[in-house]
């Protein structure tokens, strides 16, 4: 059974599946990015939690990570579309369905990266951040 960590993870994964983009878990950068985008969510940091007790309560502000790329000669207006498509999905449900607090995205720092052969890339990682308390700090 997975831990209420993960089980958010995962809900976040399948809020980005649902976008055009496509939309991977941990996994290294493709030789190609499809035409629609892509994005590689990884778990990120949990940080250090404030604690309450009488109950016992860890709250987290984990710290994932969304890395957004696009390739292409319209990469300015895919990036665009990407990043706006991203934050509609988190603004859709900022609870992920009661399993959070509260979930927001960071503003990203794109960049653009010249590829040998190819049409450049333009990326950025999207910081998300997600608010949530859990009996068990494991957990």
């Amino acid at each position: 059974m997975p831990t209420p960590r993960e089980t958010i993870l995962a809900a976040l994964h399948a809020r980005l599946s649902a976008l055009p983009a496509t939309a991977l878990r941990g996994d290294v950068l493709p030789e190609r990015v499809p035409a629609a985008g892509l994005m590689i969510l990884r778990d990120g940091e949990p940080g250090e939690p404030e604690v309450t007790l009488s109950p016992l309560r860890y709250h987290y502000q984990h710290r994932a990570e969304i890395e957004a790329v696009v390739q292409g000669t319209t990469r300015d207006t895919a990036f665009d579309t990407l990043c706006a498509s991203i934050g509609g999905a988190i603004a859709a449900d900022r609870t992920l369905g009661g399993l959070c607090d509260w979930v927001e995205a960071e503003a990203p720092r794109p960049v653009d990266l010249a590829v040998e052969g190819a049409a450049s890339l333009k990326a950025a990682v999207i910081t998300v951040v997600l608010h949530y308390s859990l009996a068990d700090s494991l957990g």
